[in-house]
């Protein structure tokens, strides 16, 4: 760069004004500052964290955890023989969440910090298939049919776990009219291959909670009937980190007698940014050691139990952050403004007249609801036209056998103030308004449109800014 270029505005010089083309490697340097600003104007492009309410994840966190993710950037979190206090920080997470989740001894529990929640699900998965296996082999009994049963209502990941580790999938799908499964149709499902039972804690698609302690019942029964020991796995990515400061009383966790691991996001209500998520097992007895590895090439011996092996370590410090920082008390004032906001949001819906609510029990701060009638457009329309003042509602269909029921959802997260609130319901019952008078008309069948499909989206953003060929 000349003396010239090195004074010139950044806006001024060449690279503002040069193709970048993202399919050749770069041949020579860019100043830092030009890269910078390039980069960043050009995540412009995406929507806004705050208006974002499709997502789970967590978009806000106090300066001091902000400071405390800068410090930490720089660890690697499996370098446990370097960096011992990030791993003992890691082992503090899983026993304080051990406790919350009513551990017989929070002591005796074992845990994981993962990625996410996906990651916790296969991995809990993962050591049931293995401790079902060795309990099968241990009696002279065959292991080579082994399944695992849950609803239509969780994550794509259960489907991905049964695909990738070859374990039938006995899925129970939805009823148009009830979106969660229930104690007659485990019972229906299962049998002495049957490596778990999934139930979920704040579904995905409507936000409603199984009911976990009449499942754990009914496996306690046929235990003593039939001597089939089946384990419950709780994905609770969603609610593990609400039922405790909201229902304390709500029993999902440790104490149910089937109950055998937990998940929970970090990063969703866990209050801390993308990249960390939790596995909690009732005690140390429930993962097979067989599972657990040793290595010694980073100066000392020890365990690891996660599919991935390097990973930043600054998550970790910041949950740790958040449970040192809030406590009971402090979650609990956050959950239950949440919960509040998304009463009110559920409220101001149902007043207007034209939607139906699919949760109104509220078990976690998440609303879906549906149009009533044929007001001549549908939730797809709704969704796209509230894109255009920013706001990201998804709409979706939910399904088989519920493949019908078209809804929109909102994530209420901590920084969506009642202000906020109030813009995005007027905005609401304008584009319907306006919706109404144009009358688009309804779609054939469930056809999403680019907001709301995340393939198309994704395809339609990737041509838009140059990261895909034509």
């Amino acid at each position: 760069m000349s003396e010239t270029d090195a004074n010139m505005p950044i806006h001024g010089r060449a690279a503002f004004r040069t193709h970048i083309d993202p399919f050749t490697f770069p041949e020579g340097s860019l100043p830092p500052d030009e890269v910078y600003e390039l980069l960043h104007t050009g995540l412009m492009l995406d929507g806004r964290e705050t208006l974002n309410l499709a997502s789970f994840v967590t978009t806000w966190m106090e300066p001091q955890a902000e400071q405390l993710i800068h410090d930490s950037i720089r660890k690697n979190h499996i370098d446990h023989e370097e960096y011992p206090a990030a791993s003992l920080m890691e082992e503090a997470c899983v026993h304080m969440l051990g406790d919350l989740f009513n551990a017989p001894d929070a002591a005796e529990v074992v845990g994981v910090a993962t990625i996410g929640s996906s990651e916790a699900i296969m991995l809990g998965l993962l050591a049931h298939k293995r401790a079902w296996r060795d309990r099968r082999q241990a009696a002279g009994l065959s292991a080579d049919r082994p399944n695992v049963v849950f609803g239509a209502e969780t994550h794509v990941v259960w489907d991905k776990f049964a695909n990738y580790f070859d374990v039938e999938m006995r899925k129970i799908p939805m009823k148009p009219d009830r979106y969660v499964i229930n104690a007659d149709e485990v019972e229906e499902q299962i049998d002495e291959n049957t490596i778990a039972v999934g139930v979920v804690l704040g579904t995905t698609h409507i936000g409603e909670a199984d009911p976990i302690a009449e499942i754990n019942d009914r496996l306690v029964k046929i235990k003593a009937e039939r001597g089939w020991d089946i384990p419950i796995h709780v994905d609770g990515a969603s609610g593990g980190f609400i039922a405790p400061f909201a229902h304390p009383d709500f029993l999902f966790d440790f104490r149910l007698e089937q109950v055998a691991t937990i998940n929970a996001s970090g990063h969703k209500y866990g209050l801390v940014y993308p990249g960390v998520g939790w596995l909690v097992f009732r005690d140390r007895t429930k993962l097979p050691e067989d599972l657990v590895f040793s290595v010694n090439y980073l100066g000392g011996a020890q365990p690891t139990f996660t599919f991935n092996f390097s990973r930043g370590s600054a998550m970790v410090q910041a949950q740790l952050y958040n449970f040192l920082r809030l406590g009971k008390q402090g979650y609990a004032a956050i959950v239950h403004n949440m919960l509040d906001n998304a009463r009110h949001i559920n409220d101001e819906l149902d007043k207007s007249g034209r939607f139906e609510i699919l949760n109104p029990g509220l078990s976690e701060p998440v609303v879906t609801f549906r149009l009533k009638g044929e007001p001549g457009f549908d939730v797809y329309h709704l969704s796209a036209r509230l894109r255009e003042h920013g706001w990201i509602v998804p709409a979706y269909s939910l399904p088989p056998d519920a493949e019908d029921v078209h809804l929109l959802r909102i994530v209420v997260r901590l920084d969506l103030s009642r202000q906020m609130i109030d813009v995005l319901m007027r905005d609401i019952e304008d584009a319907c308004a306006h919706l109404a008078e144009e009358r688009p008309g309804q779609r054939k069948g469930s056809v999403p449109d680019l907001w709301t499909a995340p393939a198309l989206m994704a395809a339609h953003q990737k041509a838009r800014t140059g990261q895909r060929r034509t």
